[in-house]
This record gives structure tokens, C-alpha cells and sequence, in this order.
């Protein structure tokens, strides 16, 4: 007996760990704290750990999920497979799911980058001049993007596509952003982009979520600045939903309603002025506005 349980241990190894990168369905058997343990088909057990699921991910016993084989350890000569949905991997595979012409090779994916849950970018190429790779990336209407979207819990994905021309790819990654010009220093692998005032919050997006894709994607640490304006001058303003993390939801739509969508038009304002124009307590605004101000000083130091 002993004998037979080593071979289906071997069996089940070699089978996984030909599966790594592939998106398989397993059967939630188990929901932990830490992780979920579920059942393939043949009755093999899988761990989902809660580092390699989407934010927003929750399942009950029973459900279905679906996920990538991400590696097979082994611990005490038993095969311990590792799912996630948070890998990159899990993504590729869904879009050569979803767009036939992927599959067949005649679209490529140079390169993505993902915050799961929340945003990711993904770079391809056509090897044939008749296709459009993004258009068929997206498909009619959204036909092909949407499933994906819903799969990985409403995940923004924005589809770009491939160019070496470095000044471009970083237009197309800023995006939905126009740049007017971009200083590029190759040495201290850093771009300055320079934009409109009101284009800024959207090159930087929600949380800093989008200039931080971008500059994985194309390798440069981005820095973004207003046309024609002097950093001594304290031109530098910081969209209100990067501070999501340290302001409650319903302040920033206190704050959004008297038209305060930066950082710069808050601190504008009195104190007094604030109370009165929105439903905050003096308390809430007096954190806010030492939020607001110890950034403003963070970054000066850093200038």
C-alpha cells in the first residue's frame, strides 16, 4: 500500500508540474484563514493561498474556481500544488483562451503588467500586417475583453500595442493621458513627462495605480510634471484617490461634492471653510488637511 501511494504521489507530481502555466477548474473543498483547499477531478488536492488570490476574490465551499498551476513543491515527498490568480500568467492564458488569433500565434503578448484586481496593461504584436492585434485582443464591442473582465473581478485591462520606439510606448502606457513632451535619461533610468494640469490625475490614476504599471512596463521610473510650470513654484498636485489608503471613502466624496478633487484645491481651503461646506466634523478635517500637508512636505524633502 505504502508502494502504491509513492507511485500516485509520482503520478500526480509529474502530472502538475507538466500543468505549470496552465489555467485548470477545481472544486473549493475547504476555505482557511490562509488558504483555500480545493479538489481537481481525479480527487487531487490543490492549495490557492490568500497571497495569490484577487482582493475581492471570495468563495464557499462547493464553488468552482478557476486559476493557474503555478508550481508543484514537494513537501515530505508529497506533491504540494500551488495555485494563483494573480499571476501574470493566469491572464496570458485567459486572453489565448479568449482571442482565437493568440492561440494560432499570429498575435503575440510581449509583456504584461498587472495590479490584480484593480488594473492591468498588457503589450502585443501582430506577426500579420491584416490584423490589429488590439482590435482583436478586445474584440467586437468589448466581445472578448468583457469575459476576461469578469473573471478577474473587474480588473481594468487596457491593451497597447508593441513599438520600440521607447517615447511612444510611453505615450501608450501614460494612456488615457495626452503627454505633451517626455525628457528620457537613460543613466538614471528615469522619464520626466510633461502634461496638461488637468491630464495629470489621469496619468497617474486611481491610488497611483497607473503610472506605476507603466512604469513597469516600459523599465523607466516615470515622473510626471505640469507644462511650463517650476517645481519650486508648487505647481506638483496629487489626485484625492491616492490617499484612499489613509482617508475614508465617504471624506473623499465629501470633499469631491464642494469640487476638491486634488490635494493642492483641499489645502486651499480653511479649515473653517471645510466644516462648513461639507458634512465633516472638525476632527475629520483637521486629519485630512495633516495628511495632506505631511505629503506636500514629503515630497519637498525629496526634491
Amino acid at each position: 500500500m505504502s508502494r502504491i501511494l509513492d507511485l500516485e504521489k509520482d503520478e500526480t507530481y509529474k502530472k502538475y508540474k507538466d500543468r505549470i502555466g496552465d489555467i485548470i477548474s477545481a472544486e473549493v473543498y475547504q476555505v482557511w484563514k490562509k488558504e483555500i483547499l480545493l479538489l481537481d477531478e481525479e480527487g487531487n488536492e490543490l492549495l490557492l493561498p490568500k497571497s495569490e488570490q484577487i482582493k475581492t476574490d471570495f468563495y464557499k465551499k462547493g464553488e468552482t474556481v478557476r486559476a493557474v498551476v503555478k508550481r508543484v513543491d514537494l513537501r515530505n515527498n508529497t506533491p504540494v500544488i500551488i495555485l494563483s490568480r494573480t499571476d501574470t500568467a493566469f491572464l496570458a492564458k485567459l486572453l489565448e483562451q479568449e482571442v482565437p488569433e493568440i492561440f494560432d500565434g499570429l498575435i503575440v503578448i510581449k509583456n504584461i503588467v498587472r495590479e490584480p484586481g484593480e488594473k492591468a496593461k498588457v503589450v502585443v504584436e501582430s506577426f500579420d500586417d491584416r490584423i490589429d492585434p488590439v482590435g482583436a485582443c478586445v474584440g467586437v464591442k468589448g466581445s472578448r475583453i468583457h469575459g476576461i473582465v469578469r473573471e478577474l473581478r473587474n480588473e481594468n485591462i487596457d491593451i497597447l500595442n508593441h513599438t520600440n520606439n521607447l517615447n511612444l510606448m510611453v505615450q501608450r502606457a501614460l494612456a488615457p493621458a495626452k503627454i505633451i513632451s517626455i525628457d528620457i535619461n537613460q543613466e538614471k533610468k528615469r522619464i520626466s513627462a510633461y502634461l496638461d494640469p488637468d491630464q495629470i490625475s489621469l496619468a497617474i490614476g486611481k491610488r497611483g495605480v497607473n503610472i506605476k504599471l507603466a512604469s513597469r512596463l516600459v523599465g523607466f521610473e516615470i515622473d510626471v510634471y505640469r507644462e511650463g510650470a517650476d517645481e519650486e513654484e508648487g505647481d506638483f498636485d496629487i489626485d484625492l484617490d491616492e490617499f484612499a489608503d489613509e482617508i475614508e471613502d465617504w471624506m473623499l466624496d465629501e470633499l469631491k461634492k464642494i469640487g476638491c478633487d486634488t490635494a493642492r484645491s483641499v489645502l486651499a481651503l480653511s479649515r473653517e471653510e471645510l466644516v462648513r461646506r461639507t458634512e465633516l466634523e472638525e476632527e475629520n478635517v483637521d486629519d485630512i488637511l495633516k495628511i495632506l500637508q505631511s505629503e506636500f512636505e514629503e515630497e519637498k524633502k525629496e526634491a
